[in-house]
């Protein structure tokens, strides 16, 4: 089982709430904690915080890539969505739509933290099989047998198993290839790509170059893009993947190297200037927003803010079925919007951009862990990120940062009618990942009064961190707002009993 670090704490005023997930398969995660006195005593939390928190251990262990954390984010909140709907006066599931409705004195709460339990255990051991004697354990912490498998529309119990083997059944066949049927390997790619550069030619200095990067066991691996067939994949909202996909790819925004155009170099040279600049804070900020492997990635990130969201405004089962349903499914949409336009532009990362461009030339940057600020060659320049990550496995443009988290706050900000937020997070001394013990030199404070602070804070990490150039950064916010946008409206409709 990999090693975990210390999770993310979030704090509203000066009391402190940690929000990452508790406990693994093996037991409670190291560093992982509730401080219970923040907003007051947590009590029993309803089922479906319980298996979001689930969910994110899940995804912590089998380090999945952000497209299919957020089609689990998605599947796991529509399944118990359905089951919850069987138990409101209007709610129309996305499957069975009224015909699993109870009547007004079956709609308790114990009833529908059942039927959300049966649905949610389902679906998490259908998606991370591997992990079932740990949803087994959460199902029978909370009084639940999980052999119970009947599919009873009377019982909580069945209206679960029926509402979760329903999105099931419809989500194998939305290539995503989760079962391998359509090419060997859960997840695979069988739409055939292959990058125009390799890990030693640069052939078009406009397009992704996969890396070698070095693994944590001393080895090295070359990227591979990481489900280039998203754009195939069912969304909720969308009327297809390519809805929002910007007019001007990247090439025709930046122009090419050494064309005559200034743009692309504009760019490198904005990148230069960020790692140059470094201080503290802002890398903190990239660290904070990184959500790299063993993290709950861009789509669980958000979801904790929802968790959040969920205690500090003390919501009911109901409230929990219909916010995580809705943004659950902004992060599946926003997954495939995003990866339309990756796999579309195919566009070049900044590492590589800076490699081509500024190679035999010195540069102030960033020179590694411990070195500070230094004059280094081009072709030696390193994105601030840990030396096992480098830059994603997949090309640049859209940023999924960006779009997930403008996605996330679109949603938040609506079912909260307000875009307050009032979180905050401590990086204490010396806890980097990229410069341990020596970053920060002494303990920084992020915060963020609105859920637009957080979006915007964690799209400029990217560039801070040298993932991520500017254009690909402001336009996917509003890629992300917009898919956020069409999402609420169903997902509303849904809830009212109006679709």
């Amino acid at each position: 089982m990999p090693t975990r670090s210390p999770r993310r704490a979030l704090a509203l005023g000066a009391l402190v709430l940690l929000a990452g997930c508790g406990g693994d398969a093996t037991g409670p995660m190291p560093g992982v904690a509730v401080d219970s006195t923040a907003l007051g005593p947590r009590g029993v939390e309803n089922a479906v915080l319980r298996w979001n928190d689930a969910l994110c251990v899940a995804i912590r262990v089998a380090l999945p890539g952000p497209t299919v954390v957020a089609r689990s984010f998605a599947i796991l909140h529509t399944a118990t969505y359905d089951a919850w709907a069987a138990y409101d006066a209007r709610a129309l599931g996305t499957q069975y739509g009224a015909s699993l409705r109870h009547p007004a004195a079956d709609r308790t709460d114990a009833n529908k933290d059942r039927a959300i339990s049966f649905a949610a255990y389902r679906v998490l051991v259908d998606l991370f099989p591997a992990q079932k004697a740990f949803f087994d354990e959460r199902m029978r912490a909370t009084g639940y047998d999980p052999l119970d498998d009947n599919v009873d529309p009377g019982s909580p119990a069945g209206i679960g198993n029926l509402a979760a083997a329903a999105v099931i059944r419809v989500r194998h066949r939305d290539g995503a290839n989760q079962l391998g049927d359509l090419h060997p390997g859960a997840y695979s790619d069988y739409t055939g790509y292959t990058p125009v550069n390799t890990p030693d030619l640069i052939r078009d200095p406009n397009r992704w170059q996969p890396l070698r990067v070095p693994t944590p066991g001393g080895g090295v691996t070359v990227q591979q893009f990481t489900t280039p067939h998203w754009n195939q994949v069912t969304p909720f909202a969308l009327a297809f993947a390519s809805q929002f996909r910007p007019t001007v790819s990247p090439a025709e925004l930046l122009g090419g190297p050494r064309d005559g155009t200034s743009a692309y170099e504009k760019e490198v040279d904005q990148l230069i200037a960020y790692s140059a600049g470094l201080d503290d804070r802002q890398k903190v900020v990239a660290e904070y927003w990184a959500d790299g492997p063993q993290s709950e990635l861009p789509p669980g990130h958000w979801c904790l803010f929802a968790q959040f969201v969920s205690r500090r405004d003390h919501h009911t089962i109901d409230d929990d079925a219909k916010m995580f349903f809705a943004i659950g499914n902004a992060m599946l949409d926003a997954s495939i919007a995003v990866w339309d336009a990756k796999r579309t532009f195919d566009s070049v990362r900044p590492v590589t951009a800076v490699h081509y461009l500024k190679a035999g030339t010195l540069i102030r940057a960033w020179g590694g862990p411990g070195r500070g600020i230094v004059m280094i060659r081009g072709e030696d320049w390193a994105p601030y990120q840990p030396a096992t990550v480098v830059t994603p496995p997949f090309p640049e443009f859209l940023s999924g940062h960006s779009a997930f988290s403008s996605a996330g706050a679109e949603i938040l900000r609506r079912f909260t009618g307000s875009d307050r937020f009032g979180g905050t997070y401590t990086q204490p001394r010396g806890t980097s990942r990229v410069e341990p013990g020596l970053v920060p030199a002494q303990d920084v404070t992020l915060s963020w009064a609105t859920f637009t602070d957080a979006m915007d804070e964690a799209g400029l990490s990217r560039r801070y961190g040298g993932i991520h150039f500017e254009a690909a950064d402001l336009q996917s916010r509003e890629v992300g707002t917009k898919v956020a946008q069409l999402v609420w409206d169903k997902a509303t409709r849904y809830w009212n009993g109006t679709l």
